[in-house]
């Protein structure tokens, strides 16, 4: 069957699937499953809820962390022809209610943990007409359940390809979020052009914001085309006890996380085998994890293999569904994003990467100046540096906006000299810029590696780090000023660190 929808994709999942398990989650104590054919019938209920509310068509939102309710509604609000609109469950009221204003959203369906956002969109959110508890607790709340129960039933809706599907706003380190307007079929192809040979029944572990297009795109719906088991983990603090808990093959993370990881291994007792630290740590089926979001220093690959673990490093942006390029499994080039998707094509204009195809988006939601300067003629300009080998593998250099741009002309990208000196230990987080006409780096240092090392003066120590950096550096691109932090760096919800 040609798969172009979300509802194609849904149909397609439940007909091969149908009995085994979807997902896989903890109540209390207990873990629960919900098979595909579960899925299909609750995305359908959810469908007849919103044509029974008289919301078909319409812009539909939803908050919270990742759960089954929330992926029921989601299929259930596209499937239904309505436009999904997923928000950043960390934002405060004021912000989301803002978002909520901007897309036109006329019914919301959120988790109790946001409930103050349920009481803000009373007076800040005129054009809202239904509100919607996943848990149902609240009083005078109409409860997500209990309306399930009334809707269950067959439906069928109409779905067109190139009809907006969802709107997902940006994240970006800088300037205001804008509202991405992704298709069905820039979602559909984005999940299913490439075939990464992960066999059906496959169990990941969801640790991703669903709200973002990498943990909805790869984690959710390429998961239901394949037929992989999904867990889903309830809470970033409790990783480690869910990976021995759902035992993963696979799982998505983001360069911050894998790093964390790293340092937690590494601090292990080296007279212990690093497959058995692997298989306390990662549950003793892990073999794969797939990063993207940001930048992974290469050296990563060859850490993780020392423990049997394949790091497949991938690269995209909302605007593209997100996958722009992946590195596969059978051909892992270190150092590069992998190779460009099937359905895309890619060019380098002035250095920067360009990108056509049917997964990039339909245009920035009534953004039109936006929309006209990151669209050209069907390219998306990436805003990336970057450069293509002769087999279309990626390879980023940095990104335009952030180009530090010198008095004698030279340009200098800050991701290159953030990448080169966060290779050490003694630096957690690091942003390099200009200031004063010359360059900056302001330096979040990992104190518990300092005094584990015995590492007294931390300044001077990262000022030498520096100082031996140089040496090696032209002199336009050598690093003048040291700023120390005391405090983590303010990151978006892809725990990318906020440049202003």
């Amino acid at each position: 069957m040609a798969v172009e929808t979300l509802k194609d994709i849904m149909n397609y999942a439940a007909e091969h699937y149908s009995a085994q398990d979807a997902f896989r989650y903890k109540v209390g104590k207990e873990i629960e499953a919900r098979t595909y054919a579960d899925l299909k019938r609750d995305s359908m209920a959810v469908s007849r809820m919103v044509e029974a509310f008289r919301m078909k068509g319409k812009h539909i939102a939803l908050i919270g962390t990742t759960s089954y309710s929330w992926i029921a509604s989601y299929f259930g609000i596209t499937n239904s022809g309505s436009v999904a609109v997923p928000i950043d469950v960390q934002l405060p009221a004021a912000a989301i209610c803002e978002q909520l204003d901007r897309a036109d959203v006329e019914m919301l369906i959120f988790d109790e943990i946001r409930a103050d956002v349920a009481l803000a969109v009373e007076s800040a959110c005129p054009k809202i007409k239904h509100i919607i508890s996943m848990q149902g607790t609240m009083e005078g709340v109409r409860s997500l359940g209990v309306l399930m129960e009334e809707n269950l039933g067959e439906f069928d809706a109409a779905i067109e390809p190139d009809q907006l599907c969802t709107i997902l706003f940006t994240s970006g380190t800088t300037g205001k979020s804008k509202g991405v307007m992704l298709s069905h079929r820039n979602l559909s192809d984005n999940a299913t052009m490439l075939d990464l040979k992960i066999p059906s029944g496959t169990v990941t572990l969801s640790l991703l914001p669903i709200n973002h297009v990498y943990c909805l795109t790869m984690d959710i719906i390429k998961g239901l085309y394949i037929g992989v088991i999904s867990c889903i983990n309830d809470s970033i603090m409790r990783v480690a006890r869910n990976m021995k808990l759902f035992q993963p093959e696979l799982v998505l993370m983001v360069p911050l996380v894998i790093e964390s990881i790293y340092k937690k291994l590494r601090d292990v007792d080296p007279a212990i085998p690093k497959p058995l630290v692997a298989k306390e740590v990662f549950g003793g089926k892990l073999h794969t994890i797939c990063s993207g979001g940001a930048y992974l220093d290469p050296d990563y690959y060859d850490k993780f293999a020392e423990y049997g673990i394949t790091i497949l490093q991938g690269y995209g942006m909302t605007e593209c569904s997100p996958v722009i390029s992946t590195n596969l499994p059978w051909d892992n080039r270190k150092g590069s994003v992998g190779k460009l998707m099937p359905n895309l094509e890619a060019k380098v204009v002035d250095d920067e990467l360009w990108v056509k195809g049917s997964s990039v988006m339909m245009g920035y939601y009534k953004m039109p100046k936006e929309t006209a300067e990151t669209l050209q003629d069907g390219w998306l300009k990436t805003g990336d540096l970057a450069y293509l080998d002769a087999d279309n593998y990626v390879y980023i250099t940095g990104r335009r906006k952030n180009l530090i741009i010198l008095a004698n002309g030279e340009n200098v990208s800050p991701e290159e000299l953030e990448n080169e000196l966060s290779r050490s230990d003694l630096v957690k987080e690091i942003l390099v810029r200009e200031k004063d006409k010359v360059i900056e780096a302001e330096i979040f240092p990992d104190m518990e590696y300092a005094e584990k090392q015995g590492i007294q003066d931390v300044r001077a120590a990262l000022q030498n780090l520096i100082d031996e950096f140089n040496k090696d550096m032209p002199v336009y691109k050598r690093i003048y000023s040291l700023i120390v932090r005391e405090t983590e760096f303010e990151k978006t919800s892809a725990k990318k660190i906020k440049r202003f």
